[in-house]
């Protein structure tokens, strides 16, 4: 075996030059309208925050296997690679990175507080060979 230079953070999803696939698991009332018009309406809440998630099988697991209230419908969702570069950008670690200043940056007043995200065990990951998304 050989060894490899592994970044310390990467994501792994479907991707193309143009764009990435998430997922995320929704409501019937919020999915349906969106997948009628191929992109968010209401009563989508952009104001709503939301994790998703680079494998549909890491989304199916977390949403209980779309079993779990108002998440019973989980969705493809199709970010432009500018819209995610834009999303990253303005993303924030959701624990104490250490750095002077987290908490102003990253915990705004009005912020509710989530429970951290888990990333998935090998047995919980996809069997397609995923390449880092870069």
């Amino acid at each position: 075996m050989y060894a490899r230079n592994v970044p310390y953070r990467q994501i792994r999803a479907f991707h193309t030059e143009e764009s990435i696939t998430g997922y995320q698991a929704y409501a019937a009332a919020v999915a349906a309208p969106a997948v009628a018009a191929q992109r968010f309406v209401p009563p989508f809440k952009r104001e709503r925050m939301t994790w998703i998630k680079p494998s549909f099988l890491w989304m199916m697991y977390r949403c209980g296997y779309a079993t779990k209230p108002g998440q019973e419908r989980v969705l493809a969702i199709e970010l432009s690679r500018e819209g995610f570069g834009w999303a990253l950008a303005h993303a924030c670690l959701s624990h104490d990175d250490r750095r002077p200043g987290w908490a102003a940056r990253c915990c705004p007043p009005n912020a509710r507080t989530r429970s951290p995200p888990r990333w998935p065990r090998p047995s919980e990951r996809p069997s397609a060979h995923l390449e880092p998304f870069v």
